[in-house]
């Protein structure tokens, strides 16, 4: 077998999402693989946040609740220059949606497949972000005032303006899905060239570096997004 076939054969292996267990109602429901990752990964998250905010105190607050505070007031103020005061509201889901792609990208370092090279996992992810950004638009200019906003700032463009509605979450999840994919094809090549001593510092760009750089892209455009759509037009 050539190595562009073995490659291609290890391409669709990893890209391959396989049925861990089926639900068995309605017909059966299967559970892929990224679903049961996704849930590890949540429940992780979700156990180390109870353990962080235990015993948190309002005076005399020890060391791991100032580095905590810090560390959040960071993160709110990049996300305030980005959304504004109006967007506030919203940096929770940009900051959990963060850190799930950034673990999701790096799990694969400890044996895991990462969910984010299921496709349908991209898509939810964007899907989900571009519902909110909509929201976020009629939230705050009323209904009215967000079909109007499709017809500027002239009216001959309104088609185009609709078209974005599907045009932002396909880039948002074929930017996450092919970085990953693209990172992963690299990785294989440079393996295959020199499978000894290059392949560890690539990796250290790749899933380390890569990963973090991808989950900030997508948050960011994200909110490049909501402070678009709650910004005032008049």
């Amino acid at each position: 077998m050539s190595i562009t076939e073995d490659l291609a054969e290890r391409l669709m292996e990893e890209l391959n999402c396989e049925t861990v267990f089926t639900i068995p109602v309605f017909g059966g429901i299967p559970i892929a693989e990224s679903v049961v990752v996704s849930w590890i990964i949540m429940a992780v998250l979700t156990i180390l946040s109870i353990c962080l905010v235990r015993n948190l105190k309002v005076e005399n607050p020890g060391k791991k609740q100032l580095a905590l505070e810090v560390a959040i007031g960071g993160i709110y103020k990049f996300f305030d220059d980005l959304v504004g005061e109006e967007g506030r509201r919203y940096i929770p889901y940009l900051i959990s949606v963060a850190i799930y792609i950034g673990v999701a990208n790096l799990i694969g370092l400890i044996g895991f497949k990462p969910p984010t090279k299921d496709l349908n996992v991209t898509v939810s992810l964007a899907v989900m972000s571009i519902v909110l950004v909509e929201v976020a638009g009629i939230r705050a200019k009323g209904t009215k005032g967000w079909l109007k906003s499709f017809a500027k700032p002239v009216a001959i463009i309104a088609p185009l303006n609709v078209m974005e509605l599907v045009i932002r979450p396909l880039s948002l999840c074929m930017r996450l899905f092919g970085n990953v994919l693209a990172s992963y094809i690299i990785m294989e090549l440079i393996d295959a060239v020199c499978p000894i001593v290059i392949p560890l510092a690539f990796s250290a760009y790749f899933d380390i570096f890569d990963g973090f750089i991808q989950a900030y892209v997508f948050v960011f455009l994200t909110s490049l997004f909501i402070n678009e759509a709650i910004e005032d037009d008049d």
